[in-house]
């Protein structure tokens, strides 16, 4: 597979199949992803890899979590901004809109979406899990940095295979996940991602996000 097919090819997928990630391609794809640019060469990113038994505590753990706490633990950064403008606020309603109804979810049906939406916490059935962290006291090109290492990360597993989904929303309960990871004080989560093998007969894995034309975000100045 080659990068053009890799980009292309890339989804946010959520349906996995119950079939393990060999160790080595895992291992294989982030040593490549380190060669990820970062500013100065500071290369901010950590990142803690969970499968197994301690996946499924994990999973276990947000259960109770999800169920006790559905708002979450109050996340340690904005995932999107207080007031969303357009023409941003509307593509994230579009691509909202779009899942739901693959999914056969009316958007007065507020119970299942929230029901929906708790799958994210059981990694929507992917056998592996990764969460990317990082120092607090780096500041916004840094994390731009985590962004180039995780699109690396998804484009390897595309060229193995493999299919992932970046996930934010583990930024809601920041407490839980890092007593779970057993992080350092000054390290906080930046957000976790479902790897694992699609499952293609799940119409929802069929879906492709729309993207703005090119020549509504891109500026050509001197050719």
């Amino acid at each position: 597979m080659n990068v053009h097919e890799a980009v292309s090819s890339r989804r946010s997928v959520r349906a996995f199949l119950d079939r393990p990630v060999p160790p080595d391609v895992i291992h294989r794809v982030l040593e490549a992803a380190l060669r990820a640019p970062s500013g100065g060469n500071l290369q901010p990113w950590h990142l803690s890899i969970v499968g197994g038994e301690p996946l499924a505590r994990l999973k276990a753990l947000m259960r109770e979590r999800v169920r006790d706490d559905p708002r979450g633990e109050g996340s340690e950064y904005d995932v999107y901004p207080n007031e969303l403008v357009e023409p941003y606020r509307q593509r994230r309603f579009d691509v909202g809109e779009a899942m739901y109804a693959r999914l056969g979810i009316p958007r007065e049906d507020r119970p299942a979406r929230r029901a929906w939406f708790a799958r994210n916490f059981e990694f929507f059935g992917a056998p592996l899990a990764l969460f990317c962290t990082v120092d607090r006291r780096m500041g916004p090109p840094q994390w731009s940095d985590l962004g180039m290492l995780l699109q690396n990360v998804m484009l390897l597993l595309r060229a193995e295979g493999l299919d992932s989904c970046p996930q934010e929303c583990w930024a809601m309960y920041p407490r839980t996940i890092g007593q779970f990871l057993q992080l350092p004080p000054e390290r906080m989560l930046f957000t976790g991602m479902a790897i694992g093998y699609a499952d293609r007969d799940v119409p929802l894995d069929a879906l492709v996000t729309e993207r703005a034309p090119l020549g509504e975000v891109a500026q050509f100045i001197g050719f």
